[in-house]
């Protein structure tokens, strides 16, 4: 029989990691997937799996070193939390599991980066700036970008989109491609836009502890045209990719 003391460990490893909101990165991998596919024929699934832990590792990282660093810096007792925004609470509600939270978080960017060292050594030395690129938005994103409004804006769409979709389709095939820059984008803009209206709850909150996002500096209003003009790229993405690869297809019949 579950008790709640019994529940507080589990609540205390598994909180900072928002599992509800880790159904994002096997989606994000699968369009690598697909990319890889569509110009390959063929994917190992091995290494698709062992892509997927190394994304899924990411993206904990991620959400652990938030949680920890909301809390150290106060920010979690000044939000007001939604379902989708404000952290998991965890933290707060326990704060003696704070350094564990810092634990899950350096633990599963050195599975991330482990799994970057393997595709190096599978794929070669291409795939170097992609990665250390990815495992350096993980580290400083809550500390550093949320204090610049445009790479806080357009940080987790390269994490969730250039970063993840290409780097996929690259330790999948050994070669960047449009295809999967094209794919990529449509993340890219989806989920800066998801981030973007998680900052709508939280302006006075962030700003108190110096947080610089969009809603903070141009206000809510001005920022909600920002997030349709990243809905309607998102289409025109879609559209522009699929003409310019018509396109190029067509030139190379002439």
């Amino acid at each position: 029989m579950t008790t709640p003391d019994s529940q507080v460990p589990t609540r205390a490893f598994l909180g900072p990691m928002r599992l509800p909101f880790l159904i994002l990165t096997p989606a994000i991998v699968l369009l690598g997937i697909g990319a890889a596919f569509y110009r390959s024929g063929s994917v190992d699934l091995v290494q698709a799996v062992i892509v997927l832990i190394g994304a899924v590792a990411a993206h904990v990282s991620v959400n652990a070193l938030n949680e920890y660093f909301d809390f150290r810096s106060g920010l979690d007792l000044r939000t007001q939390r939604t379902p989708f925004s404000g952290g998991s609470g965890t933290l707060p509600a326990q704060p003696a599991s704070a350094p564990m939270a810092l634990v899950i978080g350096l633990a599963a960017m050195a599975i991330t980066a482990a799994v970057g060292l393997y595709f190096v050594l599978v794929r070669g030395l291409a795939i170097i700036p992609l990665g250390l690129a990815g495992l350096l938005l993980i580290a400083v994103y809550t500390v550093w970008l949320t204090r610049f409004p445009i790479l806080c804006l357009i940080a987790p769409g390269l994490g969730f989109g250039l970063f993840m979709v290409m780097g996929t389709d690259f330790s999948l095939t050994g070669q960047y491609s449009r295809t999967a820059f094209v794919a990529s984008l449509v993340p890219f803009f989806l989920v800066n836009n998801l981030l973007l209206l998680n900052q709508f709850p939280d302006v006075e909150a962030d700003r108190s502890i110096g947080r610089k996002h969009l809603p903070i500096v141009i206000g809510r209003r001005a920022s909600s045209w920002v997030y349709i003009l990243f809905l309607l790229l998102t289409y025109a993405s879609i559209v522009a990719g699929v003409l310019v690869h018509c396109v190029l297809n067509s030139l190379t019949y002439i």
